[in-house]
């Protein structure tokens, strides 16, 4: 099950605790929407932190829900959930999607209305659900177009996206966006004017909602710049960061909300506003917490101790190590789209000492030994080519090209390429491209015999994730770890937004392992290569500082650290 189906069977559950009686289950309800809730946001597959004995990790499920769940992962289904469910219409459940539609009003139209209005509503929770949330950079493309637009109103002194967006999560659902403007009035007549409005949903003082083009809502809201600091740290989240910094703020004698901070003391009800979030959470005696932390994970303590990491930042990384060229090897996998040439003149744009291509390996059903070493040789002689080049073109320039490669591991955990073809390679990553289903210790022990092989250093996009596809393999992640940190190997956190992968939460365990991590876009055409930012968030998120990610090291440190 999907996240968004365990939240959706979460709500479930909480609906039959108010159709049974709201009074009665009042504890019950909250605790499984606000369990819902967490769930639905959490950037981390649950079955994934389940498999590792880690539901306590995640803020919003206590020991009762976390115990149904495990009997729902386990068999399929929970003996307590399937009695609250008994003798209530499938449909209700999907029809309370709808907006104003509870379970009592659900079950209500079911008995009312003839099958053909029933069928034209589910219809349009179908089409609801498709849109529900959103890859990263869909969303801040969105963001940025409406962004730019507003820009445009000389009224406004700062905009910020909101939410899972500005935390930069994996996926974002609605869009929001918050404004610093002395005249609201003009902002929002800005705003509904947006040229790709299909909807005006809402148009108030300060707020203001509207729909446009794939059922997408963007909302706003506008504040004068000196409370902008507190509307900005309220919407930008998460749920459950907001709630512990609450409850922290109480024990100085202080109470939060959006527009600012007030002495719980206070006789006048004086509310202290804040222009920057820098100075709200220093009133709080709290060092700045970068949004990306912002997840209710111990960045309050790391904050009151001080001792939060300095995040890495996109301009730290020196290269990129996952990239697909247009290079003919012959592989079963996709080819990439751009030369070698474009894509190192793109690199060196971007400032990178090196990049490493890593086309997929040659298909080895097409092929003999004999054709793959030789096709592999034919790209080390291209790659050297190309370093000859650019060593006498670059302006002392210090740029270089390796020559790697993405292997397929086997079932077995062996490589379809003999010894003879990985000498031909400055070192390779291997990655996980079928059988899927296998057990959690025979793909981790298949993953180890990979990386064991000298030549492999990186272990490429780890739990073989596609986000609203396909879940992540089972892995035995201390094994992993503890493997990669005693023989000098990396888990590399794949950039494409498709997968971002490490998720962040593994990425934070791998910290606290110690475990080096690599970057990678995993580009198959050149303009791919700016997809870095989302690597980098996902480090962010995951707590990595520079010392934690191999490819912020300088070209002659990096070589160092990549030695056979």
């Amino acid at each position: 099950m999907s996240n968004l189906e365990i939240a959706e069977l979460l709500r479930n559950i909480s609906a039959c605790y108010q159709l049974k009686d709201p009074i009665k289950y009042k504890f019950q309800i909250i605790a499984y929407d606000r369990a819902a809730t967490a769930v639905e946001h959490s950037t981390s597959e649950l079955k994934d932190l389940w498999d590792d004995g880690k539901l306590d990790d995640v803020p919003g499920i206590g020991p009762s829900i976390a115990s149904h769940l495990d009997e729902v992962f386990k068999k399929g289904k929970s003996k307590h959930f399937e009695e609250l469910m008994k003798g209530i219409p499938k449909e209700a459940f999907k029809l309370m999607e709808l907006p104003k539609i509870g379970i009592k009003t659900a079950i209500k139209f079911i008995d009312e209305k003839n099958k053909s209005e029933i069928n034209d509503l589910l219809k349009m929770v179908d089409i609801s659900r498709k849109n529900k949330r959103h890859l990263l950079p869909y969303a801040q493309m969105i963001a940025s177009e409406v962004t730019e637009w507003i820009l445009k109103c000389s009224e406004v002194e700062r905009v910020d996206s909101l939410g899972s967006l500005r935390r930069m999560a994996a996926t974002v659902g609605d869009i929001d966006i918050s404004v610093a403007s002395k005249n609201s009035s003009k902002v929002i007549d800005q705003f509904v004017k947006f040229p790709k409005v299909q909807e005006i949903i809402e148009k108030g003082d300060h707020t203001a909602s509207i729909l446009i083009p794939g059922n997408i809502q963007v909302d706003l809201m506008v504040i004068k710049p000196s409370s902008y600091g507190s509307l900005l740290q309220h919407f930008t989240g998460s749920k459950f960061h907001n709630i512990a910094l609450r409850e922290y703020a109480q024990t100085l004698g202080f109470s939060l909300s959006e527009y600012g901070v007030k002495k719980v003391s206070s006789k006048d009800n004086k509310i202290l506003e804040f222009e920057t979030e820098e100075k709200l959470y220093n009133l709080l005696k709290l060092d700045y917490i970068e949004p990306e932390l912002r997840e209710n994970m111990g960045e309050l303590e790391a904050s009151e101790s001080h001792s939060l990491p300095k995040l890495m930042e996109l301009k730290d990384i020196k290269g990129d190590l996952q990239i697909h060229s247009n290079f003919d090897i012959e592989t079963s996998h996709d080819l990439g789209l751009s030369s070698m040439e474009d894509i190192a003149i793109k690199a060196i744009k971007l400032n990178y000492e090196y990049i490493a291509f890593t086309e997929h390996s040659p298909s080895k059903s097409n092929h003999t030994e004999k054709e793959v070493v030789e096709i592999l040789k034919r790209k080390r002689e291209n790659v050297d080519q190309l370093n000859y080049s650019f060593n006498n073109n670059c302006n002392n320039r210090v740029f270089k090209v390796f020559n790697s490669l993405e292997i397929d591991i086997n079932k077995d955990g062996s490589l379809p390429i003999s010894d003879e073809g990985l000498e031909t390679l400055d070192f390779a990553l291997v990655s996980v491209h079928s059988s899927f289903d296998l057990s959690k210790d025979e793909m981790t022990k298949r993953v180890l015999n990979s990386l064991d092989y000298p030549r492999i250093k990186i272990l490429a996009h780890p739990t073989a994730r596609k986000i609203n596809d396909r879940e992540g393999i089972e892995l035995d992640w201390p094994k992993i770890f503890e493997f990669c940190i005693k023989n000098n190997k990396f888990l590399e956190i794949n950039a494409d937004p498709a997968r971002l992968d490490l998720p962040d939460s593994l990425v934070r365990e791998a910290v606290k392992y110690g475990v080096k991590m690599t970057l990678g876009t995993d580009s198959h055409d050149v303009s791919m290569l700016d997809n870095m930012t989302y690597g980098v968030s996902v480090a962010r998120r995951g707590w990595c500082e520079i010392k934690n990610i191999v490819n912020c090291l300088s070209l002659e440190k990096f070589k160092e650290v990549i030695k056979l």
